[in-house]
């Protein structure tokens, strides 16, 4: 399936690439998301007829994206949690209690934009988790579980 991306895709392509995708990629999450349209002849001229104004709305959301970075490079985020003696969590934590508490702490972040690159947290301690704010903009936040009182 050929598609023309609407908006940038890591590790597929940048805005008005045609790109050859697998038909359930494609179908399943490129169109539905908005991400990409069919390669058509209609869909072509409909889409460099638009260029400029998809360019602009990227270029804004970049521009904000590297806003968030700023704000969020020197912060670091305490999470008091319930925990054993061994200093092992009762539960764990994930991406939506991660984005709860950065909200929380006056710096919005949707659940999506976590990354747990080795899973939930499940002991106390210094841990790094990655925000991913943009295709091209991603930032370590520093993360401290303490247990509660």
């Amino acid at each position: 399936m050929e598609v023309i991306l609407l908006q940038k895709v890591a590790n597929l392509g940048n805005i008005g690439d045609r790109v050859r995708v697998r038909s359930g990629f494609g179908r399943n999450y490129l169109l539905p998301q908005g991400k990409a349209t069919l390669a058509t002849p209609a869909n072509v001229a409909r889409f460099e007829a638009r260029r400029a104004e998809l360019e602009r709305i990227e270029h804004e959301q970049l521009g904000s994206a590297e806003q968030r970075l700023g704000q969020l490079k020197e912060f670091r985020l305490t999470i008091p949690v319930k925990a054993g003696t061994e200093g092992k969590l009762f539960g764990s934590i994930g991406t939506s209690d991660i984005a709860e508490a950065c909200t929380r702490a006056g710096h919005p972040v949707a659940r999506s934009e976590v990354r747990l690159p080795h899973g939930p947290l499940r002991t106390l301690g210094e841990h790094t988790v990655e925000l991913h704010l943009h295709a091209d903009v991603d930032v370590q936040l520093p993360i401290t579980l303490v247990a509660e009182e």
